[in-house]
């Protein structure tokens, strides 16, 4: 189990008992029927959780009216990344395998036309990868083209060619966006969400039967083949929401694709943010997205990235909108409860006012804010399956964790202006 300090006690009792949901409790505790977690939780994890669902949810207070929204009726939230946060392995790229396999990417006129950032080099590649034989609007054979799948997952993971060249430059706001994760949702451009939501069933069938630890090559790329829903993370949905939480999930991969897996833990499509397509007047998806915080409709320059992730957080649950949703909001406007495992989440997961829950995936600045545990209320999980092993050298939290918007590191700061110290990993 991991140490806490005297200190770190302290402070987790202080925030809970000055709460404005704790300060209105008046029960001594919660009903003995009330909902309980269940199964495996590093160290006092789990006690951890079942407070707060105790100390926020219905069982220490009336249930309360209905409302316009959460805020309105004093409902708590909590909110979840989703890919290997409440599922082992990523659910867009489970997706983006079948239809490559099955041939579903209609040959765009130009391949620049897909990304604004998109590089002449990863043009190129992609033009020769492919081939021209195909007619533009149809289906690309990528089942048997291997080097075209292979252009297609290499600039999806690594944001560079085959060759080894990037595959977009220019400039964005890397606690905005990165452009390969909006790239998915803009490849799929043609299709309409009922078609992408089809490919993404049929995907997640094929993931949920392969058994643990299966890989298949998609061209000439080895991938995981299975996905598994966190059977702890599906227990703590179930119970924030028999509880009176409102539970959504918050997530960087294309939205049709995750409004597929979320079912599958109880939360339906509005209550899941992600990656939103503008759709064209015959409902097909385009390569512009939905924008947040008074930004509007781009080609991927705001996504559920990093500081996007609070933005969408802000505008979709509590209704903030304009530059006003890119800020930290009054308690009264924040989540209760926040998961995540990247740092991609790092900026929503810290407003959670209750608790930060954290799956240990060795993600430098989420890592340095969960072991600072400046507040108290951070939680380290092991992931449920497959967990990392031990980072050997220290997270470099003191000088270049932070992902800056120019995209170069610097120093991660708590909330006084204070820099944190480089953190070692113990939770694993």
């Amino acid at each position: 189990m991991r140490f806490r300090s005297v200190r770190t006690v302290l402070v987790w009792a202080l925030v809970a008992a000055a709460t404005p949901a704790a300060a209105a409790t008046a029960p001594a505790g919660p009903r003995p029927d009330c909902p309980r977690l269940s199964g495996n939780w590093y160290g006092d994890n789990r006690a951890r959780l079942q407070r707060l669902i105790d100390t926020r949810g219905t069982c220490s207070r009336p249930p309360a009216g209905p409302g316009s929204a959460p805020w309105a009726r004093n409902a708590p939230v909590a909110a979840f990344d989703w890919d290997n946060t409440v599922t082992k392995n990523d659910v867009t790229d489970a997706t983006l395998a079948w239809i490559l396999r099955h041939d579903r990417i209609l040959r765009p006129a130009r391949w620049k036309d897909t990304s604004a950032w998109l590089t002449d080099d990863a043009d190129r590649a992609l033009t020769t990868g492919c081939g021209t034989a195909t007619p533009v609007g149809a289906p690309l054979p990528t089942s048997k083209g291997t080097r075209c799948a292979d252009e297609i997952l290499r600039i999806r993971e690594t944001g560079r060619t085959m060759s080894g060249a990037p595959a977009f430059v220019g400039r964005w706001n890397h606690r905005r966006t990165v452009p390969q994760y909006a790239w998915v949702p803009q490849l799929l451009a043609g299709h309409t969400l009922a078609e992408v939501t089809s490919y993404a069933r049929r995907a997640r069938a094929e993931a949920l039967a392969a058994p643990v630890g299966a890989t298949r090559t998609v061209g000439t790329h080895t991938l995981p083949a299975y996905v598994r829903y966190y059977a702890q993370q599906r227990d703590l949905i179930r119970t924030l929401r028999r509880a009176g939480f409102e539970v959504y999930i918050v997530s960087a991969g294309s939205e049709p694709v995750t409004e597929v897996w979320s079912r599958g833990v109880g939360v339906d499509a509005r209550h899941t943010i992600a990656i939103r397509s503008v759709l064209d007047r015959r409902g097909r998806m385009t390569t512009r997205n939905e924008g947040c915080g008074g930004v509007p409709a781009t080609r991927g320059e705001v996504i559920p990235y990093i500081d996007g992730k609070r933005c969408w957080v802000n505008q979709e649950i509590y209704g903030v909108h304009g530059t006003a949703a890119w800020r930290r909001q009054d308690p009264r406007h924040r989540v209760a409860l926040a998961a995540g495992d990247a740092d991609t989440d790092v900026t929503f997961v810290g407003d959670a006012t209750g608790a930060h829950l954290v799956l240990n995936r060795n993600k430098g600045e989420l890592m340095c804010r969960a072991y600072d545990d400046a507040d108290g209320r951070w939680l380290i999980n092991p992931m449920f399956l497959g967990p990392l092993p031990r980072r050997p050298e220290p997270y470099p939290c003191a000088t270049s964790a932070y992902n800056a918007a120019d995209g170069g590191g610097k120093p991660v700061l708590r909330d006084d202006g204070s820099v944190v110290p480089d953190q070692n990993d113990s939770v694993h």
